[in-house]
C-alpha cells in the first residue's frame, strides 16, 4: 500500500465500537499506512541516529475487552523490541496525531536518563520549538507545551517515581493539511525526529 496521507476516516476508527471491530479497522486502514511510513522513514532515522533503527508496529495483542484507544508505530535500534529503550513514535488517538520521541515506564535506566536531560536543561529549553509537547503518560491524549511547562520537574517526577513517563514531540489535528499530503508529512516527520535526535543521542548514552 503506498501511504497518501491521514484523512478523518483514519480518527474515525476509534469511533468503532468492539474491540474485534475497532481492531479490524486498524488492521485495515492504519497499520498499512504505517508500514509504508516505515519503508519509507527507516533508512533516514537510522542515518540522523547513527542507529539502524527497526520498525514495530502495535499490534494491542494483550487485549481481551476494551478497545485500543489510540494506535502507533514506533522505530527502535533493537529488533525484538522498543518499550525498554528510547523510541521514536507516530500514531493517533482520535483527535489527533502525535510524533513522540518517548521513554515509557519499562525503559530501566530512567533516572540516568532524567538527570542527564536535568544537566542539559538550558539546552533542551535553546534547541527544542517552545511548540513541541510534552506528555507524562503515553495512555493519555493530554500534552502541554514545552513553552509552558515546568521542564525541571517533569524530569525530576522521571527521575523519582518508578512508574513515570517522557515524550517529547509535536501534535497535528485531524484537518492539518500537513497530514493529508504525502510528501509533506514525511518531511515533517523527519524534521520533528532531527530536532529530537540530540536528546536521543543524550539518553542512548546514558542508557
Amino acid at each position: 500500500m503506498a501511504f497518501t496521507g491521514f484523512h478523518q476516516d483514519d480518527f474515525n476508527v476509534f469511533d468503532i465500537d468492539g474491540l474485534d471491530e475497532r481492531m479490524e479497522s486498524i488492521r485495515n486502514r492504519i497499520q498499512p499506512k504505517f508500514k509504508a511510513i516505515g519503508d519509507e522513514l527507516t533508512e533516514p532515522v537510522s542515518r540522523m541516529t547513527g542507529q539502524e533503527m527497526h520498525v514495530h508496529i502495535a499490534k494491542h495483542a494483550r487485549r481481551t475487552k476494551n478497545p485500543p484507544n489510540d494506535t502507533w508505530m514506533a522505530f527502535s535500534h533493537d529488533k525484538k523490541g522498543y518499550k525498554k529503550h528510547p523510541h521514536f513514535q507516530i500514531g493517533l488517538f482520535d483527535d489527533h496525531l502525535f510524533m513522540w520521541l518517548a521513554y515509557i515506564y519499562e525503559l530501566p535506566g530512567k533516572e540516568q536518563v532524567a538527570e542527564s536531560f536535568l544537566n542539559h536543561i538550558t539546552d533542551i529549553h535553546q534547541s527544542i520549538p517552545g511548540d513541541y509537547v510534552i506528555s507524562l503518560d503515553h495512555t493519555k491524549k493530554e500534552a502541554e507545551r514545552l513553552d509552558a511547562i515546568d521542564l525541571e520537574k517533569a524530569l525530576t517526577r522521571l527521575q523519582n517515581v518508578k512508574k513515570a513517563e517522557f515524550l517529547i514531540g509535536r501534535h497535528f489535528q485531524p484537518d492539518d493539511s500537513v497530514l493529508k499530503d504525502r510528501n509533506r508529512f514525511l518531511k515533517e516527520a523527519q524534521t520533528t525526529f532531527q530536532t529530537l535526535t540530540p536528546l536521543f543521542n543524550i539518553s542512548m548514552e546514558s542508557t
